[in-house]
C-alpha cells in the first residue's frame, strides 16, 4: 500500500451506477463453491527479528536506522509483530478466521543474507519451511511473494534496481526459493505493486534507498522490475513447473479512476492515462504485447522532448525482450484500496514528475467517507475487475490485497470498517454473478495491524489487534475479524441487497 493514489484535494462530484434493490432474487449471496478467502501480511511489516540467526540487513533496516523523521515517530521494524518468533501466535488467527488461503512473503535477506546464493541461511529455510508446513497441515494454501519492498542491502549497494544487475540477481533468488519451497507452494508472486514501488523507492525516494531521481528513476526502475518478473516466470516455467505445477504471477497496485466531469473529453482522456500509466504499465507488457501502452510511451516521450531531453525517459525494450515479457502471467493478482477522481492537468512549464508525465490532478467526490487516505467508494472495485476483464481477456483474477486502515484505536469495535467490507463483498458478489468476472481468491490486508511502511504504527489495517507496546504483542481480534470469519464460513454475505 502507498500514499501515491490518495486524493489531493476536494471539491468535484461524480455520478455511479445505482444497483436494483431488488437484486438479488434470493436472501443469501453465496460465493461460487472452492472461493478462496485469505489474509495477506508482508515479512519486513510483521517479522522483527532484523538481524536474528543470520538474517542480513534489508534497505527497511538501513533506511529506518538512519532516522531523519522519514517514518512515522523514526519507528522501524526491527520488532514489529514479533512474527519471527511468535508464528504459532500468527497460525492462531488464521485458523481463527477459517482462511483457506494466506499470503506472506519471503525475505530476502533472511534466506540469502548477501542476496546471492553464495551463503544460504538454512534457519532462514527453518522458518519459511515451518510456516508452509503449519499452513498446509492446517488446510490453509499459501500464496508466497518472493520480494515484497525488502532488497538486501547488499544488492542495493551494487545499484539495486537501476541497475541491469539486478535482473539475474533476481532470477538466481526465484530459482532458489522455487526450488526449496515449490514441492509444497503452488501460487507465487514474485514482486509485489512494482509500479508503486518504482515510484516512490526511485523516483520521489520516499522510500528506501531513500535518494530521488525525479522522472527517470522510477521509469528505470520498473523497466527492470518487469525484466525481472518475466525471466523468473521463464525460470519456473521450463525448470520447475512441469513437476510442481503452480502458478506464478505479480501484484499490481491500482485504484479505479473516473473523470471528474464525465461531460469533458480532456478528463474523459486524463482518466484514461490515470488508468494507462498505473495499472496497464505493468500489464500491457505482461499479458499482451510485450510492451508499455502507446499513451504512457507517447506522453513521456513528449513531455522529455518538450524538457530538452534528447530522447524519451522511459527505457525501451527490444524485440527480444518484448517476446520474452509477453505471456508471462498464470493469473492477474491486483491490490485494490481506493477510487479516485480525475482531471486534465497540463504541464505548461515542462515540470518534471510522474503525476506531470501524466497530466492529471488527484481528488475525491466530497460525499465521499475517507479513513486514512483510503476513500470508500465500494463499486469502484467492481469497475475495476469489470475492465481487468474486457482489456485482459478474462484471466483468473486474485485480490491479493484489499482494506481499510484506522488510526490507533480506542475500542475493538471497528464496525464502521467492517462497514465498508461488507459493501466490497456485495461488489465483489456482483462483479462474478453479473460481470461474471473471473475472481477466485481474496485477501484481505492484513491479518495484523503492523508496521505501514512510512506510517510506522500509526495506520493499522489489522483484523487483529497488536499492542506494540506489550513485549508479548498480544494478537486481540476486532470486529472485523469476527465478522469475516462468518463470511469464511457461509463462503458469503447471508443478506439481502
Amino acid at each position: 500500500m502507498t500514499v501515491y493514489w490518495a486524493p489531493l484535494n476536494k471539491g468535484h462530484t461524480s455520478p455511479h451506477l445505482a444497483e436494483c434493490s431488488s437484486w438479488p432474487p434470493s436472501d443469501s449471496m453465496a460465493f461460487p463453491a472452492g472461493f478462496g478467502w485469505g489474509a495477506s501480511t508482508a515479512a519486513y511489516q510483521v517479522e522483527g527479528g532484523w538481524d536474528a540467526d543470520g538474517k542480513g540487513p534489508s534497505v527497511w533496516d538501513t533506511f529506518t536506522h538512519q532516522g531523519g523523521e522519514r517514518v512515522f515517530k523514526n519507528q522501524t521494524g526491527d520488532v514489529a509483530c514479533g512474527s519471527y518468533t511468535l508464528w504459532e501466535e500468527d497460525l492462531k488467527c488464521i485458523k481463527q478466521l477459517g482462511l483457506t488461503h494466506y499470503r506472506f512473503s519471503l525475505s530476502w535477506s533472511r534466506l540469502l543474507p548477501d542476496g546471492t546464493t553464495g551463503f544460504i541461511n538454512q534457519k532462514g529455510i527453518d522458518y519459511y519451511n515451518k510456516i508452509i508446513d503449519d499452513l498446509l497441515a492446517n488446510g490453509v494454501m499459501p500464496i508466497v511473494t518472493l520480494y515484497h519492498f525488502d532488497l538486501p542491502q547488499a544488492l542495493e549497494n551494487k545499484g539495486g534496481w537501476l541497475s541491469e544487475a539486478i535482473v539475474e540477481s533476481f532470477d538466481k533468488y526465484a530459482r532458489f526459493c522455487f526450488s526449496t519451497f515449490g514441492d509444497r507452494v503452488k501460487q507465487w508472486i514474485t514482486i509485489n505493486e512494482p509500479n508503486i514501488f518504482a515510484l516512490l523507492a526511485y523516483d520521489l525516494g520516499i522510500f528506501p534507498p531513500g535518494i530521488p531521481h525525479i522522472g527517470t528513476g522510477g521509469y528505470q526502475a520498473a523497466h527492470n522490475l518487469i525484466k525481472a518478473h518475466a525471466r523468473s516466470w521463464h525460470s519456473y516455467n521450463s525448470l520447475f513447473r512441469r513437476e510442481q505445477k503452480g502458478m506464478v504471477s505479480l501484484a499490481i497496485f491500482a485504484p479505479w479512476v473516473e473523470p471528474a466531469d464525465p461531460n469533458s473529453v480532456s478528463d474523459q482522456e486524463a482518466a484514461k492515462r490515470a488508468i494507462a500509466f498505473s495499472l496497464d504499465f505493468f500489464a500491457k507488457p505482461i499479458f499482451t504485447d510485450g510492451d508499455y501502452p502507446e499513451v504512457v510511451k507517447s506522453q513521456i516521450a513528449f513531455m522529455s522532448k518538450k524538457q530538452g531531453y534528447p530522447s524519451s525517459r522511459l527505457p525501451e525494450f527490444t524485440e527480444e525482450e518484448k517476446r520474452m515479457i509477453k505471456g508471462t502471467a498464470d493469473f492477474f493478482a491486483l491490490n485494490y484500496y481506493t477510487t479516485c477522481l480525475v482531471k486534465y492537468q497540463e504541464n505548461k512549464k515542462g515540470e518534471l514528475g510522474f503525476l506531470q508525465d501524466v497530466e492529471i490532478e488527484i481528488f475525491p467526490d466530497p460525499s465521499w467517507i475517507s479513513l486514512g487516505w483510503i476513500y470508500m467508494v465500494p463499486w469502484g472495485i467492481r469497475k475495476l475487475l469489470k475492465y481487468i476483464k474486457d482489456t485482459y481477456n478474462n484471466p483468473v483474477i486474485y485480490i491479493t490485497e484489499n482494506g481499510f486502515s484506522q488510526g490507533d484505536p480506542a475500542s475493538l469495535d471497528d464496525t464502521q470498517r467492517w462497514e465498508y467490507f461488507r459493501q466490497t463483498f456485495q461488489e465483489l458478489f456482483k462483479a462474478i454473478q453479473l460481470d461474471k468476472v473471473n475472481l477466485k481468491i481474496y485477501c484481505a490486508w492484513t491479518l495484523l495491524d503492523n508496521f505501514e511502511w512510512n506510517y510506522g504504527y500509526n495506520k493499522r489495517f489489522g483484523l487483529f489487534h497488536v499492542d506494540f507496546e506489550d513485549p508479548a504483542r498480544p494478537r486481540v481480534p476486532y470486529t472485523s475479524a469476527k465478522e469475516y470469519a462468518k463470511i469464511i464460513q457461509n463462503n458469503g454475505l447471508e443478506e439481502h441487497l
